[in-house]
C-alpha cells in the first residue's frame, strides 16, 4: 500500500464545501487584499496564540524578515540562531546585511540548545532568534533567561509550532517579543499558497510591523521608513479561518498517530533507532521525526514500497555555500551535522487511516529485522 508523506486532497475533503463558501464570500466582496477576512483571522491567531495582536504577511519567511526590519537589524549587527532549520531563517538575517551567529542544537529535540547561545552573545548581537523545530518547542524558559540578562528581544520562528506549549502550558507565540508564523500549504495550518503572521503582545511593535508590510507607508503614500509588499491576501485568509476551527483536532490525530509510531517502534529503540522526544507541553508533530545510523537506506526502502518520507535537513546551515564566507567548517556544529546525517520524517497527517499507519511501522520495522 503506498502511503504519501502528505494527503491534501484527504484534508480537503472534509472542508471542502465551507472552503467553497468562504472564498464566495470574498469573491462576492471583490476585496482581495488585506480587509475584514485579514483581519478577522488576525484576531483568531492572536487569541489561539494567547496575545494580543496579529499581523498578516505573504509568508513565513517575510514574518521573519518583517520581524527582524521592525527591530532595526541591519549591517553589522549578529543575530543569535539555530544551524537546523529552514533556509528562511538565516537567510532573512543575511537579506537584511544581518550576520547570523550559530549555535549547536540539542541532540535530543533538535532545537537549539540554551547552554551554547551565552558564549555566542557578543556586543554586536541585536537578538536570539530560536527555531520551534519539527512542532516542539525549544527550552524558551532557559533562552528567555539568557536574553533578559543581556537585554536582548527574543524572536520565535514558530513556522512548525502553532499550538504547540511549552513546559507551563503557554503556546508558542506567547514566548518571545515576537513569534513568525508561516501557512504554507504543508503545515498544520495551511492555507492555499504562501502566507504568514507576526504575533506579539507589543502595540508598539504591532503597529511598526503594520507599517512595514505595506512598504512603510503611514498614510497611504507617505513613507517615513522603507518596508516591503508583505500583505496577506483575503482569499488565504479565508481559506485559514476555515481550518483553525479545525486545527486542534487535527493536531489531536497527529499526537494519537504519534503514540502508535512510539508503541510500534518501541522493540526497535534505542538499537536501531529513536523516536522523537517530548520535552515540552504539547508537541504538534508538524513532523514525526525518527533517527537512525541506517537513514538513507531505510529511506530507500520505504520509497521502494510508495511510502513518503523526507530529510529535514540534509545540509545544516552553517555549511551551506552561500554562507562560507561566515567561516564555519565540518564539525563546528557536531550534533546538527550528525542529525542531518540521521534523521527521516515519516507519514503523520490527521487523515491517515489504522491500515496506512501499520503499512508505514510495518515496513520500517521489517527493514530492521531483515
Amino acid at each position: 500500500m503506498a502511503v504519501p508523506l502528505l494527503d491534501l486532497k484527504a484534508q480537503f475533503v472534509g472542508i471542502e464545501a465551507e472552503v467553497r463558501l468562504a472564498m464566495d464570500r470574498v469573491l462576492a466582496s471583490q476585496h482581495f487584499i488585506m480587509g475584514p477576512e485579514v483581519e478577522g483571522l488576525e484576531r483568531e491567531v492572536a487569541a489561539y496564540c494567547g496575545v494580543r495582536y496579529g499581523i498578516g504577511v505573504s509568508s513565513g519567511t517575510d514574518a521573519l524578515l518583517a520581524g527582524l526590519m521592525a527591530l532595526g537589524i541591519g549591517p553589522g549587527d549578529e543575530v543569535v540562531t539555530t544551524p537546523y532549520s529552514f533556509f528562511a531563517t538565516a537567510g532573512a538575517i543575511v537579506r537584511l546585511g544581518a550576520r547570523p551567529v550559530f549555535v549547536d542544537i540539542e541532540p535530543i529535540t533538535y532545537n537549539i540548545d540554551p547552554a551554547a547561545i551565552e558564549a555566542a552573545i557578543t556586543p554586536a548581537t541585536k537578538a536570539i532568534l530560536p527555531v520551534h523545530l519539527f512542532g516542539q518547542c525549544a527550552d524558551m524558559e532557559a533562552i528567555s533567561a539568557i536574553a533578559l540578562r543581556h537585554g536582548l528581544p527574543v524572536i520565535e520562528d514558530a513556522a512548525q509550532a502553532i499550538g504547540s506549549e511549552d513546559t507551563g502550558g503557554r503556546r508558542a507565540g506567547a514566548l518571545g517579543l515576537m513569534a513568525c508564523f508561516s501557512f504554507f500549504p504543508s503545515k498544520n495550518l495551511g492555507c492555499f499558497g504562501d502566507g504568514g503572521m507576526v504575533v506579539t503582545d507589543d502595540e508598539a511593535l504591532a503597529d511598526r510591523l503594520r507599517v512595514l508590510r505595506v512598504h512603510g507607508s503611514k498614510p497611504k503614500y507617505h513613507h517615513a521608513v522603507i518596508g516591503g509588499n508583505f500583505r496577506l491576501d483575503a482569499l488565504q485568509a479565508a481559506v485559514l479561518r476555515v481550518k483553525l476551527v479545525r486545527l486542534d483536532g487535527w493536531t489531536e490525530a497527529r499526537q494519537r498517530n504519534a503514540k502508535f509510531y512510539d508503541q510500534a517502534f518501541a522493540h526497535l529503540c534505542p538499537d536501531h533507532l529513536t523516536v522523537p522526544a517530548i520535552r515540552q507541553r504539547r508537541h504538534i508533530f508538524n513532523q514525526y521525526v525518527i533517527r537512525t545510523g541506517r537513514r538513507d537506506a531505510l529511506m530507500e526502502h520505504l520509497r521502494s514500497l510508495g511510502i513518503g518520507c523526507e530529510v529535514y535537513y540534509p545540509g545544516p546551515l552553517h555549511l551551506q555555500p552561500c554562507f562560507a564566507d561566515l567561516g564555519y567548517r565540518p564539525g563546528s556544529m557536531p550534533h546538527a551535522e550528525a542529525a542531518a546525517g540521521q534523521t527521516l520524517a515519516l507519514p503523520i497527517y490527521p487523515e491517515m487511516t489504522s491500515q496506512q499507519l501499520a503499512e508505514v511501522a510495518g515496513a520500517v520495522t521489517d527493514f530492521f529485522q531483515a
